[in-house]
């Protein structure tokens, strides 16, 4: 059977990474988060103290980028690979709502992009994978076969994310979530390098009123289709 690139673009807490690993494990592919990229890397930012609500020192940052390995782990008991950071398991530290309110801005940092994109072609260049994120179908892979682009409404995608965290156990206040949603929206979209936009020949799925199983049906029939006019 012929193997494909799907890339999977959209907005923040579309669902994008849950039918992006869906898709994966069901068609044996590889899955690779390229958002749990910036927020390791915003994580690693944090920890050395370059960012917090007060201050973003870009130059330092730049400077550090060689310090910063990403390497994704698959987890039999969950399903799903891991993200480490230099080798630590920082999977549950990187989807907090403190990174969230700072990967965008980390984001927009040209020379972060340019190195995790050169790590994403890289992964992807035998294709057999499922990509998720900003700019897969626009800038990391421009030919994949099939390019999908999520979206919703604001207030359903906040919705989402206040109920995941509620479930982890953070202590978070819905209008706090939408305010996030809203602010990391305007950053993506109206950033200077790789904006958050739908490729010409992406396929819309407006998932507000869709169902996880029924998300998940529409995308790997678009696979399915892409992969039999292969043959």
């Amino acid at each position: 059977m012929s193997k494909i690139t799907i890339a999977i673009d959209g907005f923040s807490s579309t669902g994008k990474s849950t039918v992006a690993k869906q898709i994966a494990k069901y068609l044996g592919y590889v899955y690779v988060d390229s958002g749990a990229m910036y927020r390791a890397v915003t994580f690693f930012a944090m920890q050395k103290g370059l960012i917090d609500n007060n201050h973003f020192n870009v130059e330092a940052l730049i400077s550090r980028l060689n310090e910063v390995e990403i390497s994704f782990k698959f987890n039999e008991a969950l399903g799903f690979a891991e993200v480490y950071l230099n080798g630590e398991n920082i999977e549950k530290q990187i989807r907090t709502l403190e990174v969230s309110s700072f990967v965008s801005q980390v984001a927009t940092v040209s020379e972060v992009r340019k190195q995790l994109v050169r790590q994403q072609q890289k992964m992807g260049q035998d294709k057999g994978v499922v990509m998720d994120g900003r700019d897969i179908g626009t800038v990391v892979f421009p030919d994949a076969e099939l390019k999908i682009f999520m979206t919703a409404s604001a207030e359903r995608r906040a919705k989402r994310r206040f109920n995941e965290l509620l479930e982890r156990g953070d202590a978070v206040i819905y209008d706090d979530v939408l305010k996030n949603v809203q602010e990391r929206d305007h950053i993506d979209s109206n950033r200077k390098d790789s904006p958050l936009l739908k490729a010409e020949d992406a396929i819309e799925i407006d998932n507000s009123n869709l169902s996880l199983q029924e998300q998940f049906e529409k995308v790997l029939q678009l696979a399915k289709i892409t992969i039999e006019g292969l043959k």
